[in-house]
């Protein structure tokens, strides 16, 4: 999927480097503001700052995360691929590649539970798709 953006705005957005930092690092994996904070050596404010920025590009996506103790958190994960600025025709363009959006994702799944696939997300559902078990 891609988007086109105002070049001076990725340019800008692009410039600092606590949000490179942040797309870098959760590009490995998900993390929360506070890892950002320890990863950026910055304020958490200029964190969530720039994270707010990064999700509005479509760089970065968040979400919420429920842990053992049932606490509610959120992460973040790069959904930024690659950046590519073209010069034609008079013209001076930004198109950021990103990962697929939540629209897409869930227009996989649904398409999937209607073809009887069952993707893993690291619980022990039962298989829905499979006939029921017959009483005697």
């Amino acid at each position: 999927m891609s988007n086109q953006w105002d070049p001076g705005g990725i340019f800008e957005v692009l410039a600092s480097e606590e949000s490179r930092r942040i797309l870098a690092a959760a590009s490995v994996r998900s993390l929360s503001a506070k890892e950002f904070e320890r990863i950026c050596d910055a304020s958490l404010p200029t964190i969530y700052r720039r994270i707010t920025v990064l999700v509005e590009y479509d760089m970065l996506s968040e979400e919420q995360v429920v842990d053992t103790d049932g606490n509610h958190s959120k992460q973040y994960a790069t959904d930024l691929q690659e950046v590519n600025v073209r010069v034609e025709d008079g013209e001076f363009t930004v198109n950021l590649e990103i990962r697929k959006d939540t629209v897409d994702k869930f227009g996989e799944l649904f398409r999937d539970l209607g073809e009887g696939h069952r993707r893993s997300v690291g619980t022990d559902l039962p298989d829905l798709t499979s006939e029921s078990p017959t009483e005697d």
